[in-house]
């Protein structure tokens, strides 16, 4: 059995399990799953053939098991703000799972909690606030990113260099396999183990090509009592590494560090341009900006704020005086839509419609080769951008480097383009992403660093991982014997790159 009939067949039994008010499959409905942020003309659109809404991970069981009997492929979804079209359904199954939205324990004593994957991060610590907690992961799309999908992507967080990457944070998933059984994967409420593979570890980056993250046992921190922000102009990014690196061998902790090209300086502070008619003001032999916050008591930030300024003089930079600037910034990049009562005093409350979101993007989009290379191959990675912009034709917004890895400087980099909406276009920037992609790899680094490789680059992971792709795929059977879990994601054939 296929086609039509198995589709028949697999709605009026999932009808059966959910109800009518939580599978779908009209027109108006699947319209609203067919993209998502990454630049697309309408030869790119994708639609579901039934989209259903799960409350539980025993109801993503039943839907998967439904799926699994008639061979109809299944697709996770969280916020659906991706740039690589992981969540782009191309018939099949959708699984939203923005119903699956609760706080299941906030165990306070041991600093955990467990949650239902499909909690956007602002929801989670707009709760975890009322216990003096905060989950550190800080997404810009927080609002709607899903912690399941930040799992699922190995998204990057403003508060990284202190805190770390998602595994840093996951304790344990329960997952549904590709056949419908659930199955807890991890060690409880504990980061620390030497029992048994890590195989929690493999959900990681895995964008739902092995099973759905349904539950999440997470680390939360408390919430720091005090926070300031600091910002340094460099002659170069050299410089400004070499200046970071320095102070974390002499025990300055930012909480958060971001270096900017002076064009994505811009972009991030499109509020200040909205409010006065003019660019922040930029010294001409500055290359590089970079940005730090830092986080503790208020004489410990003061003092390390003190000690950023002087180890980044010694290497050439000049601090941002423009206290405006910064705050944009920083509203821009952290505090967004972040409600009153979470701020601090001094930032700023989000400005409606004069962001760079979506402002910003009335005549072209936001597109980006998102790679990670090492940190003395940034200047000449940054080289290799401008050649690449140039040589497809498409206008440089500028470069961000976030440093994801605790008290380190190890980077994923947005190296963004603005993107038309002609066909010519966005087919001319997806060349673009490929020759970052290759560049990056060949410079020892990593093609895809903060939002996966999805399908635009499904048919590139050969070359970045040889042999260990073959290892891969046959994990992937395991999970997944059916291959219909998100296919056409992470491996195959890329459908956006040539």
């Amino acid at each position: 059995m296929g086609g039509r009939e198995a589709l028949e067949r697999a709605f009026r039994e999932l009808v059966e399990v959910l109800g009518e008010d939580r599978v779908s499959r009209r027109l108006e409905v699947m319209f609203s799953y067919s993209r998502n942020w990454n630049p697309c003309t309408k030869e790119f659109a994708a639609l579901p053939d039934i989209v259903v809404l799960p409350k539980s991970t025993k109801e993503v069981s039943e839907v998967v098991k439904i799926a699994y009997k008639y061979k109809i492929p299944i697709i996770p979804r969280g916020g659906g703000t991706s740039m690589s079209g992981g969540s782009l359904a191309r018939g099949g199954i959708l699984v939203d799972t923005k119903l699956m939205d609760k706080i299941l324990e906030v165990d306070k004593e041991n600093y955990v909690v467990r949650v239902q994957a499909g909690i956007p991060i602002l929801k989670l610590n707009e709760e975890l606030r009322k216990y003096g907690l905060w989950f550190p992961y800080d997404v810009e799309s927080k609002a709607v990113a899903t912690v399941g999908s930040v799992i699922a992507l190995r998204s990057d967080g403003t508060f990284n260099i202190r805190y770390g990457k998602i595994e840093n944070h996951v304790c344990s998933i329960t997952v549904v396999t590709g056949t419908g059984e659930i199955v807890e994967l991890g060690h409880r409420k504990t980061l620390i183990s030497s029992s048994g593979y890590h195989l929690h570890w493999l959900f990681i980056s895995s964008e739902g090509t092995l099973g759905i993250i349904t539950e999440v046992v997470l680390r939360v921190v408390p919430i720091p009592p005090h926070r300031d922000i600091a910002g340094f102009f460099f002659p170069s990014f050299n410089n400004g590494v070499k200046a970071l690196v320095d102070m974390l061998r002499r025990g300055v902790l930012p909480e958060s560090a971001n270096l900017q090209c002076k064009n994505r300086l811009k972009f991030y502070a499109h509020a200040y341009k909205a409010k006065y008619g003019i660019e922040p003001k930029v010294p001409e032999w500055s290359e590089a900006v970079l940005f730090l916050s830092f986080a503790g008591d208020g004489d410990v930030v003061d003092f390390m704020i003190n000690k950023s300024k002087k180890i980044a003089k010694e290497h050439g930079g000049e601090p941002i005086d423009d206290r405006e600037v910064l705050e944009m910034w920083w509203t821009s990049k952290h505090v967004a839509i972040e409600p009153e009562e979470t701020r601090f005093s001094w930032e700023k409350p989000f400005i409606p419609f004069k962001q760079k979101w979506p402002d910003s993007q009335r005549e072209k989009r936001f597109g980006a080769a998102g790679v990670s290379v090492p940190v003395g191959k940034i200047q000449e990675m940054y080289k290799k951008y401008l050649e690449y912009a140039s040589k497809h034709g498409l206008q440089v917004l500028g470069m961000n480097v976030y440093f994801q890895h605790p008290n380190s400087t190890h980077v994923s980099i947005s190296f963004a383009v603005w993107v038309g909406d002609s066909e010519d276009e966005v087919k001319r920037f997806y060349e673009y992403v490929k020759d970052m992609a290759k560049t990056a790899v060949e410079l020892g680094g990593s093609m895809s660093a903060y939002y996966g490789d999805g399908e635009v680059l499904a048919g590139l992971n050969r070359y970045e991982h040889g042999r260990a792709l073959d290892y891969m795929l046959k994990i992937k059977q395991i999970f997944d014997p059916a291959g219909i879990m998100n296919p056409g994601k992470k491996f195959g054939e890329s459908r956006w790159v040539k």
